[in-house]
């Protein structure tokens, strides 16, 4: 059984200064995504690029690393002879730059001309980043992209993430994709394209990123977290469903002591300690746990999501053993359908613990006692 003094501890001894994962502006390589390389390659080699492109999936796997490689490829065109030069036949058949270009050194210090970024900025009242992409953050972009390149090649804005503008935001770039300026590309990174006006995505190029396969997550687990033990990598890989971000994140911030701690007690929901649970869920929510209890809001729900697939298969083998297998056979016993609906209900309850600002811990203690209910 996992406590949650271990969990503590294991909060106590994730150090992100162990994982190097670069930027995505300072990232050289890209895994997993060849397709998509070679998509936009043909578009340059055609001469028919869109003024607007939208790289859309899941998050952490590569979207905004994809868009500033692609940005740096295009501001290397002009900068090189047309006759070759150092740099000529990789570019010919990759978008990948050296990190000793000087385009790729002056994108990754913020430093190009050409380039414009567009992220949530700082609210200066509250002295904090700010929830959404406002239109003071995309004001910006329509002065820049009327100026004329200063390398003479192209003028290049990337928005990350731009299902996070709001609505003024959102209108503001949708008048610059109706009238766009030439030799301007707006790059969009979406993790939920959904949530962008219908009327920016019909102007905009889709290019839809997949999850990364388990091994090339497994590659870069070992390239970024050579420290983890075997067991610990497996276990990463199946919760980041193809996300290395995600996985990152998840060893970064305790999210194995977590899942272990979860598991454990889906796997005792009919015989929870009133007691256990409240000191669970006090872990979760207290003051300086808002990584924690973010990580719980994702895991959650992804568990149970889990869990129903393997019981509506019934291949409660797939789940192993412990908590997990138990919850599985749980469900499998009760019928589907109850479970589904406590799903929505706990994913639809986190989802409002921020927005409408509820009681973190009461949010954990009410899906826990939904949960309870359901396996009676």
């Amino acid at each position: 059984m996992v406590s949650d003094d271990d969990l503590d501890a294991d909060e106590e001894r994730s150090d992100p200064a162990e994982t190097v994962v670069p930027a995505p502006r300072e990232n050289p390589s890209l895994s997993g995504h060849e397709g998509a390389e070679e998509e936009l390659l043909q578009a340059f080699a055609s001469g028919r690029l869109p003024h607007g492109l939208l790289i859309t999936g899941p998050r952490g796997i590569g979207k905004a690393t994809l868009a500033f490689r692609f940005a740096r490829f295009l501001l290397s065109q002009e900068a090189e002879p047309s006759t070759g030069g150092l740099f000529a036949q990789a570019l010919s058949t990759s978008l990948a730059l050296p990190p000793e270009h000087p385009v790729f050194r002056r994108i990754a210090s913020n430093g190009h001309a050409d380039l414009l970024t567009v992220e949530r900025g700082i609210d200066p009242k509250r002295k904090r980043e700010r929830t959404e992409i406002v239109v003071q953050d995309t004001r910006a972009i329509a002065a820049f992209l009327r100026l004329t390149p200063a390398e003479g090649g192209w003028r290049i804005v990337i928005v990350d993430t731009a299902d996070e503008m709001n609505r003024n935001a959102a209108n503001a770039v949708l008048k610059i994709l109706e009238e766009p300026p030439n030799r301007a590309i707006l790059i969009l990174v979406s993790d939920n394209p959904g949530r962008l006006l219908p009327t920016i995505r019909s102007r905009c190029r889709r290019l839809a990123l997949r999850p990364l396969t388990d091994a090339v997550v497994a590659d870069l687990l070992g390239r970024y977290r050579a420290d983890l033990s075997a067991s610990d990598r497996a276990a990463l890989i199946e919760l980041a469903e193809g996300s290395i971000g995600h996985a990152i994140e998840l060893a970064e911030e305790g999210g194995l002591a977590l899942h272990r701690r979860l598991l454990d007690l889906l796997g005792r929901l009919s015989e929870l300690d009133g007691a256990e649970l409240h000191a669970f869920a006090e872990t979760v929510a207290r003051w300086g746990s808002e990584d924690t209890f973010r990580v719980l809001a994702e895991l959650l729900p992804a568990t149970l999501a889990r869990s129903i697939a393997k019981a509506a298969q019934s291949d409660a083998g797939a789940a192993g053993g412990g908590g997990e297998a138990a919850l599985v056979k749980l469900m499998a016993r009760r019928g589907l359908d109850r479970w589904v609906e406590v799903w929505e209900k706990i994913a639809e309850l986190f989802a409002q613990a921020d927005a409408v600002n509820l009681d973190r811990k009461q949010v954990v203690l009410n899906a826990f006692f939904a949960l309870e209910e359901a396996a009676r």
